[in-house]
């Protein structure tokens, strides 16, 4: 496009150091800014020979305008542009030099990203398009690909993302169909980008695409396509099928399929779980309603395809029971000390009853969660945040049913109820009394270490059995 050269100075101020990238009609540099101390900036360079006219030079600037308006943190700043007419007229753009590493040459490093990371990469790219996409007027980027995001790691390990190379900006003039320059890359802009009829789902089009190279490492342009023209790419990747499906709507070929905007696209992305609180949160089960029982403590967390169920444990009744158990000890003491006078047979009861109690802290300090969601069944115990136990299955070696053993014995819900029961009963957590039984590939588990009420137990088995039909 040009015969500049590393070390020519442009517009008497910008010293090109080196090329960062070229197409046609563009080239990139990065360069010294001579009049502010050297600092490093990025020149973007833009062409079209003799055909461009006065009104296009006009279009220019009002498009530059709009850009150096743009205050987000992780846009970095327009600081200037220009026009050299020799021979051929030449816009050129500053911006602010990001010094990071762009998401194309993380991945053709070797990189491998998680579906976590893909997720957070997307909100944050989601958040800069919320900020652009509701200014007024509203600015597309249209380019968003990997070589266009730049990944940037904080001191404390954190990192960020930025979007760089505003080919364009959208203004009311581009909204007619004269946007100065036609951008976009094959494989990563949609086909209404093409004819000139960009809009907020365009740039979520190519969201979706830069997704897919960083889930597979294969550019959106060398996948194969179905006969309505979508991306297929679901046998490239082992992601969740919430998050396969997701990106499948980002890179609909028809707009009006995709996600109207990058506010819709966020709220289905993160899909708030729904929660099961004391207050009616009903579930469908198809055509009937699925409420919580009042004053429940186990919380709920559903999505199309995942279900959790967390039981939180019970620190009121580990501190009551804590203290129970510093008397016992102290008893136990003062027996030890006294053996000899006639405590032996109350000294073996003590050590029972300790031994009890300090299985009974022990339940009602965990917290359970079971998981479950296309592939598999995780039963999982935590004490104060550490987990202790997990056991894992394929979901389809599971099977939920109520255990009510301790119901049907006729034992009341009071402390010597369960001191008999325990001392009587084997199974498989003497310290529950109604509870629901796991039974996952050749094993059986109870879902809860404390007591669940039988009004729970018939909601939680409901819930899985719904949840199991339904997927």
């Amino acid at each position: 496009m040009t015969i500049i050269q590393p070390q020519s100075i442009i517009h008497q101020r910008y010293q090109l150091l080196r090329q960062l990238g070229h197409n046609a009609g563009r080239e990139t540099w990065l360069a010294q800014d001579l009049q502010q101390d050297q600092e490093l900036v990025v020149v973007k360079l833009l062409t079209f020979g003799g055909n461009v006219q006065w009104e296009d030079l006009k279009l220019f600037e009002r498009e530059a305008n709009v850009l150096k308006q743009l205050n987000h943190p992780q846009i970095p700043k327009y600081r200037d542009y220009f026009a050299i007419d020799d021979r051929s007229l030449w816009f050129g753009l500053v911006q602010e030099y990001i010094q990071g590493d762009c998401l194309r040459d993380v991945v053709v490093g070797g990189t491998k990203f998680s579906e976590m990371q893909v997720k957070q990469i997307a909100i944050a790219i989601l958040e800069i398009l919320i900020y652009l996409h509701e200014l007024n007027p509203p600015v597309l980027h249209r380019d968003i690909k990997p070589s266009n995001l730049i990944l940037v790691r904080e001191p404390n390990q954190e990192w960020k993302i930025y979007l760089v190379d505003f080919g364009a900006a959208q203004d009311r003039a581009s909204a007619e169909g004269k946007s100065f320059t036609v951008v976009g890359t094959y494989g990563y802009a949609p086909i209404e980008q093409y004819g000139g009829r960009a809009v907020a789902a365009s740039d979520l089009y190519a969201l979706g695409a830069t997704l897919i190279y960083l889930l597979t490492g294969i550019s959106p342009a060398d996948l194969p396509q179905d006969d309505n023209g979508k991306m297929l790419f679901g046998d490239r990747t082992s992601i969740s099928s919430h998050l396969r499906k997701w990106i499948q709507q980002l890179v609909e070929p028809n707009v009006r399929h995709r996600y109207a905007t990058a506010q819709l696209a966020l709220k289905a992305l993160q899909e708030p779980a729904i929660v099961a609180k004391p207050q009616p949160s009903p579930i469908s089960r198809k055509r009937r309603y699925i409420y919580p029982p009042e004053n429940t403590r186990i919380v709920l967390n559903e999505t199309k395809d995942s279900l959790q169920i967390v039981i939180g444990s019970k620190p009121w009744i580990a501190i009551l029971l804590s203290i129970l158990l510093l008397a016992m000890v102290t008893i136990l003491y003062g027996l030890i000390i006294n053996i000899l006078i006639g405590g032996s047979i109350f000294l073996m009861v003590s050590i029972i009853f300790i031994i009890l109690l300090i299985k009974k802290l022990s339940d009602n300090l965990t917290a359970t969660q079971l998981e479950v969601n296309e592939l598999t069944v995780t039963l999982s115990r935590y004490i104060f945040g550490k987990k202790y136990f997990s056991a894992e299955a394929p979901r389809h070696n599971c099977l939920y049913e109520p255990n009510w053993e301790m119901m049907k014995k006729g034992y009341n819900n009071n402390f010597f109820g369960w001191l008999v029961w325990i001392s009587n009963e084997k199974n498989d957590d003497n310290s529950i009394k109604n509870n629901i039984k796991l039974h996952i590939s050749d094993k059986s588990y109870l879902l809860s270490t404390v007591h669940i009420r039988p009004t729970e137990v018939n909601w939680l088995i409901d819930v899985l059995n719904n949840f199991r039909s339904n997927y």
